[in-house]
């Protein structure tokens, strides 16, 4: 494995652990009570945090692959979620979520940035480091 997959691996790491250390202090600290649909974003970060330590420490760039996988799933979640805090014609049509309400904006840092956007850009630079490993290590050397 090259150095510039190591390197990309751990981007791609550091941006799960950043997310879900980021989601338990919302919760956690902050006192946010997660909606349901900030609960299936946690269900498909939190395994990639444990995915890619174990790349790392394998040396595995193969579990790109699964990274890709779980933050291509956890992004499009993350992006509906964030269109129906965002747009009216999709908050109008949003489904009940439970006791805390889907469209509900804990935080809105300059008026665009909310939890959902946060988890958000974690999984576009998982899956875009995640598809650019799975590119690079098709034709790199293994140990």
């Amino acid at each position: 494995m090259t150095k510039k997959i190591e390197n990309l691996l751990f981007l791609a790491w550091a941006a799960s652990f950043t997310a879900t250390a980021g989601s338990l202090y919302f919760s956690e600290i902050r006192d946010f009570d997660p909606c349901e649909m900030c609960w299936y974003q946690r269900i498909f970060m939190y395994p990639i945090v444990i995915v890619l330590g174990a790349a790392i420490i394998r040396k595995d760039p193969k579990a790109a692959l699964y990274s890709a996988l779980l933050s291509g799933i956890g992004g499009s979640i993350s992006l509906y979620h964030y269109g129906i805090q965002k747009l009216d014609f999709l908050s109008e049509s949003a489904p009940a979520c439970g006791v805390v309400s889907c469209t509900g904006q804990y935080i809105n840092w300059l008026g665009f940035i909310t939890i959902p956007f946060l988890a958000l850009t974690a999984f576009i630079i998982i899956f875009i480091t995640s598809i650019v490993i799975l590119k690079q290590s098709k034709g790199a050397p293994t140990k």
